[in-house]
């Protein structure tokens, strides 16, 4: 049980702060509209700054905590990798969200776009995944 803690804490805390922003600012918790709206300006674009901002410090205080640096294993060619981020970024603007906004938020409120939208995720991950080892990808 222990091995799966830091992961079930991380989630708790995630859950919490979405509810937090949602409870406390009356918005939804979906990170690629919070970086898009970092170039706006006045108190949304301070609000997302800070947001980024603990998301960004978030391995720094587990560090503090734990003593070490969260464990993280990346496999795949740099070139790899800019092509997933370049699909994500492209299926975050054309689905109207990403997984943060529709995964925790979305799912939360049974909004039936969220649930078409996570469903699309999953079918899409498993069948990537898929195509990749049967390809002999890492």
């Amino acid at each position: 049980m222990s091995a799966y803690l830091p992961s079930l804490l991380g989630g708790m805390l995630i859950g919490l702060s979405a509810a937090m922003l949602l409870l406390l600012n009356g918005r939804i918790a979906g990170i690629s509209g919070i970086v898009a709206g970092l170039i706006q300006r006045g108190p949304i674009a301070t609000a997302n700054a800070a947001f980024v901002a603990g998301l960004v410090l978030g391995p720094v205080l587990y560090r503090f905590w734990i003593g070490e640096w969260p464990i993280m294993r990346i496999h795949g060619s740099l070139l790899l990798l800019a092509a997933a981020g370049l699909l994500v970024g492209f299926g975050t603007r054309m689905g109207s969200g990403c997984t943060s906004g529709h995964g925790i938020a979305g799912l939360a409120r049974l909004s039936p776009r969220s649930i078409v939208a996570v469903a699309t995720f999953l079918v899409t991950g498993i069948a990537t995944v898929s195509l990749m080892r049967w390809g002999g990808l890492p």
